[in-house]
C-alpha cells in the first residue's frame, strides 16, 4: 500500500514533505512488533498514525485499546493497565482485567504516556522486556503478548532528564520515534483541510458552502494554530454555522481567529516549545528591575558623596533617570496627596508642596544631612570598619576618611 493509498483510507488531507515522511514510517514499521514512540503537537493527530499502524500490521484482527494516561487518576491506574485481584484495594468487589490481559494479541496505545507515575511507569518496562506482569492484589505472573504504541506532546527527554521519566523506559518506548508535523509547519495543507472541514460541515448541517477570499486565505495559511488541525477543524464548524455570508472575507475570518499578538508573552529561550509565562516569571523581572533601580540610586548617592554636594552635573548626565525618578514619586503620590515638584534637570529649584489630611510635612533635603546619615548607617552597620563600609557606599576608604573628617563624624 502507498502513501497516497493510505492518505485514503485514513482520510489524511495534505501532500506536505513532513507529513508524508511520517505517513512513510508508519508504514514501514507497521509489519513488525516493534515499539512506537509518536510525538507531535496536541491536536497534530497523533492517534490517527497510532491506528495506521496497527490496521496495517499482522495484529489487525487483534483488539486495539487506546488509554489516556493523563485522565486516569494515579491511584487507580495501574488497576486499569494491569487489572487486580478481588478485594486487593477499598472497592475491589471482584477480580478485574486490565487493559494488557484484554488487548492480549492486539495493540495498545498510550496516549500521553509522560504522565505515567514512576511506579506504572516500572511494571510498563517489564512488559516490554519480558511480556510479564502482576494483577494489584496478586502474587502470580501473567504473561500478556501486547504491541505497545506510545504518543506523547512533551519532550520526554527533558522529563528523563528532570527524573520524571525512567530513561530505560524512554529508550525501550523509543525503538522507532515517529514525529509529526505541527500545522504552522504544512502551511500548504492548511487551506485543503479547511476545504475539507467546510465541505463536510455544510453537508452536516444542510447549509451552502464556504469560500473564502484571497486574503482570507493569506491569513489562514499565515496563523500559528496553536491547536493544530483540532483548532482549524473547529473554526470551520464554526465558520460554516455562525456566518451568514457564504464569501467569507479577512475581516469576518478574524472574528473566528484568535488574535495573537495579545498571547505572544515572552518565554525562556531554553524552554523547549511553548511555556506560559508564569507569575513567578512575572515575580522575577519585577525582582531584576527593583535590583536595577537601586543600583542606579547607589550609583547616584556615590556621585553625591564624591562631588561634595555638587548635584549640577550629576543632573546634566543623567537626565533619563532623574526624569523618571520625578515621575514615579509623582504618580505614587498622586492618589493620596498633592505633590508639586519642579525638575531639577529643568534647570529650576525642587520645591516640594506635599499635603495630606491638611497636614504639613516637613522633610530636610540637605545633600550634607543625607550625606552624614548615610555615612553613619554604614559605619553602624560594618562596626566601625571604614574600609567595609566605604565599599558599602561605593566610593573610596581614602573619600571615606576625608568626608568623615569635613563632616565632624569622628
Amino acid at each position: 500500500m502507498d502513501i497516497q493509498d493510505i492518505k485514503n483510507r485514513f482520510g489524511i488531507i495534505g501532500g506536505s514533505p513532513l507529513l508524508n515522511r511520517a505517513i512513510d514510517i508508519a508504514r514501514q514499521v507497521s509489519p513488525t512488533d516493534m515499539s512506537v514512540l509518536i510525538t507531535g503537537e496536541s491536536g497534530s493527530g497523533k492517534e490517527v498514525f497510532s491506528h495506521i499502524i496497527h490496521q496495517l500490521s499482522t495484529r489487525k484482527h487483534g483488539a486495539f485499546i487506546a488509554v489516556n494516561c493523563g485522565a486516569i487518576p494515579e491511584g487507580t491506574i495501574d488497576s486499569e493497565l494491569f487489572g487486580h485481584e478481588k478485594g486487593s484495594f477499598t472497592g475491589a468487589h471482584e477480580a478485574r482485567k486490565g487493559y494488557f490481559e484484554v488487548a492480549n494479541g492486539g495493540t495498545i496505545f498510550l496516549d500521553e504516556v509522560a504522565e505515567l507515575p514512576l511506579g506504572t511507569q516500572a511494571r510498563l518496562l517489564r512488559i516490554l522486556e519480558s511480556g510479564e506482569y502482576l494483577r494489584v492484589g496478586s502474587s502470580k505472573v501473567q504473561k500478556t503478548d501486547v504491541r505497545i504504541i506510545a504518543a506523547t506532546n512533551v519532550d520526554v527527554y527533558n522529563r528523563v532528564k528532570s527524573g520524571k521519566f525512567r530513561e530505560d523506559l524512554y529508550y525501550r518506548l523509543n525503538t522507532v520515534p515517529l514525529r509529526i508535523p505541527a500545522l504552522h509547519e504544512r502551511k500548504e495543507d492548511i487551506y485543503l483541510l479547511f476545504r475539507k472541514f467546510s465541505a463536510d460541515f455544510s453537508d452536516k448541517y444542510r447549509s451552502p458552502g464556504i469560500q473564502l477570499e484571497p486574503e482570507a486565505i493569506q491569513i489562514l495559511s499565515n496563523y500559528s494554530w496553536p491547536g493544530n488541525v483540532r483548532q482549524l477543524k473547529n473554526i470551520a464548524e464554526q465558520i460554516c454555522v455562525l456566518e451568514k455570508d457564504r464569501n467569507v472575507t479577512a475581516a469576518a475570518l478574524l472574528n473566528y481567529i484568535p488574535n495573537e499578538s495579545a498571547n505572544n508573552l515572552p518565554v525562556a529561550i531554553n524552554g523547549g516549545g511553548k511555556e506560559d509565562f508564569t507569575e513567578r516569571d512575572i515575580l522575577y523581572k519585577v525582582l531584576f528591575d527593583m535590583k536595577k533601580d537601586m543600583m542606579e540610586l547607589k550609583k547616584l548617592v556615590a556621585e553625591i558623596i564624591q562631588s561634595g554636594g555638587n548635584t549640577a552635573h550629576i543632573m546634566a548626565d543623567n537626565p533619563h533617570y532623574i526624569n523618571q525618578l520625578y515621575q514615579d514619586v509623582d504618580q505614587t503620590m498622586s492618589n493620596d496627596s498633592t505633590l508639586t515638584i519642579k525638575n531639577p534637570s529643568q534647570n529650576s529649584p525642587v520645591d516640594y508642596n506635599y499635603t495630606q489630611d491638611a497636614e504639613e510635612i516637613e522633610e530636610s533635603l540637605s545633600l550634607i544631612d543625607k550625606e552624614s546619615d548615610l555615612i553613619k548607617k554604614a559605619l553602624k552597620k560594618h562596626k566601625g570598619k571604614r574600609k567595609f563600609a566605604a565599599q558599602e557606599l561605593g566610593i573610596s576608604e581614602r573619600t571615606l576618611y576625608r568626608k568623615i573628617k569635613e563632616l565632624n563624624l569622628n
